[in-house]
């Protein structure tokens, strides 16, 4: 039987994808767990591996090619004793990409529409592993993606009334966008009572939607003369950094909490720790700390002193952790990752000052993996590398806060009526109200201050 091979969703928001590379030809045994291809997604570039043998019989998707949706048909293998000839023909001919199959697992039941099976069956799910057809009965929870309830909430659009075209059902962006440029749709018991209406005449063309900046491309190119600039194209990443970022400050109802700390006990500590860290065989340092480490530290100490912040918003609940997850903004060529420090609170500063290294490295060759820098409660951003002093950053969703870290520099401190110069850091905590509240994230931005200031107790 044919085996399909399908577009994977690489990660629970992943709706398209690039198809890189074909690291297999048409005609090439494929074993299981064979790289068949590359695919790009917004942040990351992520290997495809075949779960069945057989011949690689015919590639649908040209490598190359963008914007290929999730679970869309992209190539079949031909399975034991079948030519790959009439295979890669016939079965090319009549497959149309399932767009909701009903998978149970990601790696038991792989029948599919075409009657082949999938070799890649990695595909998002509906939580708790609901079938659509009782997850949007009535009277009971609708699927939908994040993305897709926010839009929904701003648009005034019934989840209930929109049919899912994501996995299993699942109600995504594209429903939500094509429900609300359907407009309205007139209840089977009002039509019959409106038949007999005369028909009202023709209403002008309602204006064309504005870009969200309120101005089209050809306005914005307008203001310039040609040949004084150059157009340069968004790549997945671009876009998903304007996409989130606008909707979390759309969303999001921000507020900032500013604080001073002193950091001359912090070097203090860190030159003595450095200082005294063992050597590799190679001679090299075991490990070497920086401030931002001391800070990730700190965030992830304060997040359990206040356990109240350690939570996301998730639209009709608010979820509370056990851990403290705490993201660190990497900036790479022409975008940014946010890989996230698991268990911030429990690991040792050289633990997280090595991971936050291997982090980084990876970071800027697009080789982290989407279960790296997803998720989190908060995020770390410095600016203080740049001589940054003082900044506001927006929040990564589903993400509830987010700290900026200035620059340290010696100011005029008082202490104790006497003025006194000391290294001192600016630290602006960026909170969603919806979350934390004024005094929960003073609370929260003041046990970082205090720990950041009495560096001893994160040893301990």
């Amino acid at each position: 039987m044919p085996i399909n091979v399908l577009m994977p969703a690489l990660s629970p928001t992943m709706e398209k994808g690039n198809l890189a590379k074909w690291l297999k030809k048409e005609g090439d045994p494929v074993k299981s767990g064979d790289v068949l291809a590359e695919i790009e997604t917004d942040k990351a570039t992520m290997e495809v591996e075949a779960i069945d043998e057989g011949v690689l019989a015919k590639i649908l998707v040209a490598e190359g090619t963008a914007d290929v949706p999730v679970n869309d048909l992209i190539a079949i293998i031909a399975g034991e004793g079948e030519d790959p000839a009439s295979v890669g023909a016939g079965e090319a001919a009549k497959a149309e990409a399932p767009k909701a199959a009903p998978l149970k697992d990601p790696v038991g039941e792989n029948a599919t529409p075409g009657g082949g099976h999938m070799a890649y069956a990695r595909v998002n799910e509906a939580p708790d592993g609901a079938h659509p057809a009782t997850a949007q009965g009535e009277g009971t929870r609708i699927f939908a993606s994040p993305l897709a309830r926010r839009i929904a909430k701003l648009e005034g659009i019934d989840l209930g009334s929109v049919k899912g075209s994501g996995p299993r059902g699942r109600v995504i962006e594209r429903d939500v966008r094509a429900a609300k440029a359907a407009g309205p749709k007139p209840s089977a018991a009002a039509a019959p009572a409106e038949a007999p209406k005369a028909a009202p005449p023709p209403a002008a063309a309602p204006p064309k939607a504005a870009a969200p900046t309120g101005l089209s491309v050809d306005q914005v190119r307008g203001f310039y003369a040609k040949g004084t600039y150059e157009e340069v194209p968004l790549d997945g990443m671009r876009k998903t950094i304007a996409k989130r970022l606008t909707e979390a400050m759309q969303v999001a109802p921000h507020f900032y909490l500013t604080v001073d700390c002193e950091l001359d006990a912090l070097m203090a500590l860190r030159e003595q720790l450095n200082r005294s860290a063992g050597q590799t065989r190679d001679g090299k340092p075991l490990f070497k700390l920086s401030v931002n480490d001391f800070v990730i530290k700190a965030m992830g100490l304060a997040l359990m002193r206040v356990p109240a912040a350690n939570a996301v918003w998730a639209e009709d609940r608010i979820l509370r952790f056990d851990n403290a997850e705490v993201g660190v903004a990497v900036a790479i060529d022409g975008g940014l990752f946010t890989p996230v420090i698991r268990k911030a609170d429990q690991k040792m500063l050289s633990t997280i000052s090595n991971e936050m290294k291997d982090f980084a490295a990876r970071a800027r060759t697009k080789k982290l993996k989407p279960e790296e820098y997803q998720g989190g409660v908060t995020s770390v951003s410095n600016l203080g590398m740049f001589g940054i002093k003082h900044f506001t950053a927006v929040i990564n969703p589903p993400q509830s806060s987010i700290l900026a870290v200035g620059a340290g520099e010696k100011r005029v401190v008082v202490r104790d009526g006497q003025p006194a110069v000391a290294q001192v850091m600016t630290a602006t905590l960026s909170c969603d109200h919806r979350v934390l509240d004024g005094a929960l994230g003073a609370e929260l931005i003041s046990a970082f201050k205090g720990l950041i200031e009495n560096p001893m107790g994160m040893l301990v």
